[in-house]
């Protein structure tokens, strides 16, 4: 593991940071270093979990594959450059490994689990236990009858030797099971028996070196006939080739190439291939303080993370995503301007009702459990500029753009100039009273920036003198309104006695130079007031009498220090910067995975894989690697 695992106790559920991602880029699974699936949503991301052990407990589904003696994986690592999982045990009868991975999506969804036998003999036990929608649907489970294997899977052993597999002998024992509920069947095969026991489908069986045993499951709507299962050789080889080449594109060459790289590989692992967008994170309810209330669901897209996500992903050579991202930013935010959201479906959908799951008791007791998030119904004026900033952006990376997105742009920038002086719900998404937060004016300011620079550089029509004017009324106003002269700092809103890590962005967006005084000054005073065990505080929610309207503290939001390390690196404090981002990276678990938050009692905290952590570590190496120290891309 990484070395910063939590002290606090956990009610049962294990630390975030011993969670791995397999994916096929339609959904996504966390696998324990016990050897256990404890998170799966099927057939996508946003869909109900058939294993929800993850927030509540193996009652509520689970697969765990691991010696019979139990205990945590000796190691756990990815192979290489790509998605394919190996969980290595030395025991004292022997040493096994298990391979988890999902193949690219074809008919349908697969999880594939191999083991693989190294030395002695070691006996394995298989415990799958499928609850649907979120571990509150036992299913019908069948064994044999009905159930056909894939053509050839009895002999896919990749040569090791499969007749020294020793398995259990009971005579209503199948290789084969199907279990269906409502609209969701799950079929499985393994190469040893199966029994079910009216809870789970169990197997026991050793391996001796040389040993492979392989074990599938296929999702599909129950409705539809049973689909092709993967046959796991070839899918293991498959797999390997896709993440291999796909990560071959990358360019970033720089001294942290090695954790650039796996973090693009996790950040291409929360894409969503039928639409090109990207989810914040796979899980829903991972709390930002255990046992309390801040646990929300990030299964889907935030356009705030927009410019963020193009930047790496442009900065690394990935095209082609960038450009899928985009397209999926253009059709979810195309419409009435004054109802453009803060976050969209995987699809683009608008609806994202939030409602709580009361029959799970959440991880470590942090309830309540929540699907969907109303935090889409807030109003957050950043999320205009973001967009605008975004699809700038875009096109001065040389991406073509239809047409019509400069349409998009112009219904944005007509509600944005009628409106920009609203207060909002913010950036961190307050759910108490609407402010006048800086952040939101100053990004307000940057989409009518970018529409400027747009016609001026690209030859479109638009009202520029117009624009210009009213850039120059909203930097006036934020300077003017939205700086504490006092104490040399602009403030989280205006007359705010707090401050925001947001406010380290302003010179990003260009606002203002990195040699202003005001930005060593904000730079320094954020440092000072939001580091706490080292890391920064998005915000300090009790400075203002609790603006964000929620009980209880949060740790540090991983984004936040990466941006400091920039903002350090920006004002010529380029060693600082380095030692912090040094420390940010040892942050990390033993497979490289950043949740969104973290705490030197708890270790890592909230949903995970946080892309909004991924993307932040891969731009902060690319900007620390410029030599010229202009890797800011604010132009």
């Amino acid at each position: 593991m990484s070395g910063h695992e939590p002290t606090a106790d956990l009610h049962g559920s294990k630390p975030i940071s011993s969670y791995a991602l397999i994916g096929d880029l339609h959904t996504a699974a966390l696998v324990g270093s016990d050897g256990a699936i404890d998170w799966l949503c099927l057939p996508h991301y946003d869909s109900g979990a058939c294993f929800a052990a993850l927030l509540g407990d193996e009652s509520r589904g689970h697969w765990t594959l691991a010696p019979s003696s139990g205990g945590q994986a000796t190691s756990h690592a990815y192979d290489d450059d790509t998605l394919i999982l190996r969980s290595r045990w030395e025991t004292e009868d022997g040493t096994v490994e298990v391979v988890d991975f999902m193949p690219p999506r074809g008919h349908a969804a697969d999880v594939v689990r191999i083991v693989q036998g190294v030395a002695g003999r070691v006996s394995m036990t298989s415990t799958l236990r499928l609850r649907f929608d979120y571990g509150r649907v036992r299913p019908w489970v069948r064994l044999g009858e009905g159930v056909a294997a894939p053509a050839g899977a009895h002999d896919d052993r990749h040569g090791g030797a499969a007749g020294s597999v020793r398995s259990s002998d009971d005579p209503d024992a199948s290789r084969d099971a199907a279990a269906t509920a409502g609209p969701d069947s799950v079929w499985v095969h393994a190469d040893v028996p199966l029994c079910h026991d009216g809870d789970a489908l169990r197997a026991t069986f050793e391996v001796a070196a040389g040993d492979e045993v392989a074990f599938v499951l296929t999702h599909r709507a129950s409705h539809l006939p049973r689909p092709p299962m993967a046959q796991a050789g070839p899918a293991l080889a498959q797999t390997r080739t896709f993440w291999e080449e796909w990560i071959g594109r990358c360019s970033y060459t720089g001294r942290w190439a090695p954790e650039v790289r796996r973090s693009l590989l996790l950040l291409k692992a929360l894409t969503f291939a039928p639409t090109g967008g990207i989810l914040a994170a796979a899980t829903t309810s991972l709390p930002e303080q255990l046992g309390g209330v801040r646990n929300w669901d990030y299964r889907y897209c935030w356009l705030r993370d927009a410019t963020f996500t193009l930047q790496a992903l442009l900065g690394t050579g990935y095209t082609d995503e960038a450009k899928a991202w985009r397209e999926w930013l253009i059709r979810a935010v195309a419409g009435d301007p004054e109802k453009l959201q803060i976050m969209y479906g995987l699809d683009g959908t608008q609806r994202i009702p939030e409602h709580t799951l009361d029959w799970l008791p959440g991880y470590a007791g942090s309830a309540p459990v929540r699907v969907g998030n109303a935090a889409a119904d807030q109003r957050q004026l950043d999320v205009w500029g973001e967009v605008l900033n975004g699809l700038y952006l875009a096109r001065e990376s040389g991406l073509e753009v239809a047409e019509s997105a400069w349409d998009v742009q112009l219904a944005l920038l007509d509600w944005l100039e009628s409106n920009w002086q609203e207060p909002d719900n913010g950036l961190w998404e307050m759910r108490g009273p609407r402010r006048n937060f800086v952040h939101s004016k100053v990004m307000a300011w940057a989409g009518v920036d970018r529409a400027i620079r747009t016609v001026e550089q690209h030859r479109l029509d638009g009202p520029v003198d117009r624009w210009r004017a009213l850039a120059a009324q909203m930097h006036d106003e934020v300077c003017r309104r939205g700086y504490d002269a006092d104490r040399e700092t602009f403030t989280q809103f205006y007359g705010s006695h707090g401050l925001d890590a947001a406010l380290l962005l302003l010179p990003r967006v260009g606002f203002l130079p990195w040699d202003d005084p005001r930005v060593r000054g904000t730079v320094r005073a954020v440092q000072r007031e939001l580091t706490r065990d080292g890391f920064l505080l998005r915000y300090d929610p009790e400075a203002d009498g609790g603006p964000d309207g929620l009980p209880g503290t949060e740790a540090a939001f991983l984004a936040c220090s990466f941006w400091l390390a920039d903002a350090l690196h920006g004002i010529g404090e380029t060693d600082e910067a380095e030692a912090l981002f040094t420390k940010l990276i040892g942050l990390r678990n033993d497979v490289g995975m950043l949740s969104e938050e973290y705490s030197a009692a708890h270790g890592q905290l909230g949903n995970t894989p946080q892309a909004f952590s991924l993307v932040g570590l891969v731009n902060t190496a690319r900007h620390l690697s410029d030599p010229s120290g202009h890797g800011y891309d604010t132009a």
